[in-house]
């Protein structure tokens, strides 16, 4: 691979989750096989038909300044921290403000402090409402407060596509280097709504999982008792680099974003289609100039849904084949909806590095219909070459990002 202005490379790592509190310990929890998910014990569950979640292992507020903290929304907080791990994980680069630029996706934003502060207009009058209110709760909060805390003025993005927004996030990071228009990017995604309403929704939905006395069993990517996803709270970003500005700076490299592809289905506002999904994975393959037998492992979106998970699988048989190694990482965080393809592009990454693929949790009876090499039990090794993440949203929204090792 030569340093030129049409490859990027990934020089840092950051994330919050049910599993830890930094890339390492959510590292070493999913090659371990440990679950991030467990019962709601809080008095607002009790009458809810669901009651799980995967919440953060570490509270963002044991790690913030304490009055920083009060001005921001938990997605934000979050935001903060995983950003704060990549930039020094990628070494501080000194890079011009204008050519630095902040791409971070979020399904739904600042919800909580929405909610919240509705909660208090209601109860306590104008009054006692939070003045930090609109900066708390707007989508693109977490992409103004990285920027501020990074000095980044070369732009600073939301992709608001639901559970895809982070991957379209990374995948807008590519597009800006190789576009010209940025030298450096932190990229990803941040999502925190574990709340009454959005449980209640999806369990009206019939998308969550009601598996109340088996927490950590309740998501099963591929199984044939699969009934739907655990909603989780977390972040990820990664700090993405022109190849040549990169090697000009010594910086150490974790891996390369070869390629990415984004469509939409223009199909239905909640149910999966495979014609967008075949066409993203296709995309991203011809983006990094690779061929499908070249990719020795996908890492699945695949939430636990009956029908999302075959969906998913037919997809990744028809756009690439039934040799990669499969993994569905789910299983353990739960689904972190907005910051899902972040964490996914972690895992990918990581994988990647170390040559280790995780193990997908649950898989007790694999769903016939599915014909993938479903890595389950414990962890596989192997020489690979080429891995790629999938993400897919309510709305239509797919996004496919294809990783490289390290040169």
């Amino acid at each position: 691979m030569t340093a030129g202005i049409d490859n990027v490379v990934v020089t840092g790592l950051g994330a919050t989750t049910p599993l830890g509190g930094d890339v390492a310990s959510t590292w070493a929890g999913l090659l371990a096989g440990a679950s991030g998910i467990s019962a709601i014990e809080d008095e607002w569950a009790a009458d809810l038909p669901v009651r799980i979640a995967a919440r953060l292992r570490v509270e963002p507020t044991d790690v913030l300044d304490r009055v920083q903290a009060r001005r921001l929304d938990r997605c934000e907080q979050i935001a903060l921290i995983a950003a704060r791990e990549a930039w020094a994980d990628a070494g501080r680069p000194e890079v011009e403000p204008e050519r630095l630029a902040v791409v971070i996706g979020t399904g739904t934003g600042g919800a909580l402090s929405l909610l919240g502060q509705d909660d208090i207009l209601e109860s306590s009058g104008v009054r006692r409402v939070s003045p930090h209110t609109i900066p708390m709760l707007m989508a693109n909060g977490p992409a103004a407060w990285v920027s501020i805390e990074l000095g980044a003025r070369g732009g600073a993005h939301t992709p608001v596509s639901a559970c895809a927004s982070g991957a379209e996030a990374i995948a807008m990071g590519l597009d800006l280097i190789r576009l010209g228009r940025a030298d450096v990017v932190v990229a990803g995604g941040t999502e925190a709504c574990i709340h009454p309403l959005p449980l209640a929704g999806f369990a009206q939905a019939k998308a969550h999982s009601t598996r109340n006395d088996a927490p950590q069993e309740a998501s099963r990517p591929f199984d044939t008792g699969r009934d739907g996803f655990v909603i989780g709270e977390g972040a990820a970003l990664v700090v993405l680099e022109r190849a040549d500005f990169a090697a000009a700076r010594a910086a150490r490299v974790h891996a390369v974003l070869a390629g990415a592809g984004v469509t939409s289905d223009a199909h239905h506002i909640t149910a999966a289609h495979q014609e967008g999904q075949i066409r993203a994975m296709r995309l991203a393959l011809a983006s990094a100039g690779l061929d499908p037998l070249e990719v020795g492992h996908v890492h699945a979106h695949a939430t636990s849904t009956p029908k999302g998970d075959l969906t998913e699988a037919e997809s990744i048989v028809a756009a690439i084949g039934t040799h990669p190694a499969v993994t569905a990482t789910k299983s353990m965080t739960g689904h972190l909806f907005g910051a899902a393809g972040a964490i996914g592009a972690v895992a990918a990454i990581l994988a990647l590095r170390d040559q280790v693929i995780p193990a997908t949790q649950n898989l007790d009876d694999l769903d016939p219909q599915v014909k993938l090499d479903i890595v389950a039990g414990r962890p596989r090794r192997g020489a690979l070459t080429a891995a790629l993440t999938n993400s897919f949203g309510f709305g239509g929204h797919n996004a496919s990002l294809v990783f490289t090792p390290a040169p």
